[in-house]
């Protein structure tokens, strides 16, 4: 199954970092929180990557172009016509699609624009600034298990976030992005994909994956709740990626099993 990454967006509210590189090269630990997530599901064993790039997407097509590089030690030999050696070359599992999604393209209209890279078969899909210790291989169980076209991972942290309404079947029965209720559960991305939801998606680079699309599948039954009690955390802002760096430095990351 291959894993859909959203990297596209302009990360306005971390802008003392985003107006120099898109916000999930913005880096955790040394790494960017992009190469953390694709680790975490590397860990459960999905390799295969596509990744939505918009806002200086170039940046992330560069980083994994010259991966080694940034992984390996190198010496450069500049007397011996310039030959590079690299040293405990450091390589990744992973096959990696690159693919430029528009610079104002929405988040429905950018998975919308990989639909030929995923091709007809299900797909998992997350947020490139959001990191979890939600367990992967249980998340695809679930999925499997209730037939329906789509899953989203469900948490509770508070009041600033969109909520929705779950049934006790855990079906979602209501989608509210971006509301200010407190104790709801909310999107925390970490989502499997049907191809079917290709249909929903019907706005082109238009489409926000969050409202039209989401709302119309929680009306037709079409969208579970895979509720989520552990860690998550998103990097919306300088202090979210503060708590993140904390966690790395202190050895007390949830995501860093790998």
């Amino acid at each position: 199954m291959k894993v859909v990454l959203l990297a596209g967006g302009f990360g306005t509210r971390i802008s003392e970092e985003s107006h120099l590189k898109p916000k999930p090269m913005i880096e955790i630990g040394g790494s960017p929180i992009l190469w953390h997530i694709m680790k975490y599901y590397s860990y459960y064993g999905y390799n295969e990557f596509i990744i939505c790039c918009g806002y200086k997407g170039y940046m992330i097509k560069e980083y994994f172009a010259d991966y080694y590089l940034h992984r390996s030690d190198i010496t450069l030999d500049f007397a011996n016509n310039n030959e590079m050696i690299v040293h405990n070359n450091v390589a990744e599992p992973w096959r990696v699609t690159l693919v430029d999604t528009g610079y104002n393209t929405q988040t429905g209209g950018r998975v919308r624009r990989v639909r030929k890279y995923v091709g007809d078969e299900p797909f998992m899909l997350t947020y490139g600034d959001g990191v979890s210790d939600v367990d992967i291989s249980e998340l695809v169980k679930f999925h499997n298990s209730h037939g329906k076209i789509a899953t989203m991972t469900a948490i509770q942290p508070g009041g600033r976030f969109g909520v929705l309404e779950i049934d006790e079947n855990k079906a979602i029965t209501n989608f509210a992005e971006k509301n200010k209720e407190d104790g709801g559960w909310i999107n925390a991305g970490f989502m499997v994909f049907e191809p079917e939801i290709f249909e929903y998606i019907n706005d082109g680079d238009a489409t926000v994956l969050e409202r039209a699309p989401m709302e119309r599948l929680a009306r037709e039954n079409q969208l579970m709740a895979y509720k989520h009690n552990g860690f998550w955390q998103c990097m919306d802002t300088l202090r979210d990626k503060e708590a993140l760096e904390y966690l790395i430095a202190s050895n007390q990351a949830p995501w860093m099993i790998w």
